[in-house]
């Protein structure tokens, strides 16, 4: 097994992206960071690095515990890094929509505000 493994490879193989391409493009996009530093795609990985990645469902931050190159199954790719990402924040109460009568037309600019105010948005 070698000590290392393109960064790449390794987030696409441990499913932290849906395809290699995504991995590689969210490499070139800076979305990647490993040690804290970004990374391009070629960069290698090794046991024990910090890999900090924005995914489409969110950050995630992983440690490297075994290295990978193929795409295997979720629980064989699981022994391969340890998840440090933190638990979501818990929901805020969730805003009611504004419901305005049928037919009553766009808001003004003052209905507006005050909607915004509502939702706690002013300015």
């Amino acid at each position: 097994m070698s000590e290392a493994v393109r960064v790449d490879a390794w987030a696409w193989a441990i499913r932290l992206f849906s395809t290699r391409s995504a991995a590689t493009a969210a490499c070139k996009a800076g979305h990647l960071k490993v040690n804290g530093s970004t990374v391009k795609p070629a960069h290698p990985v090794k046991l024990g690095d910090t890999v900090r990645a924005l995914t489409p469902g969110g950050e995630r931050i992983v440690v490297v515990t075994g290295l990978i190159t193929k795409r295997t199954s979720a629980p064989k790719a699981a022994e391969n890094y340890d998840d440090r990402t933190p638990p979501p924040p818990a929901k805020e109460e969730r805003v009611l929509p504004v419901l305005r009568e049928r037919g009553a037309g766009r808001p003004t600019k003052r209905d507006r505000r005050e909607i915004e105010r509502l939702r706690g948005r002013a300015e």
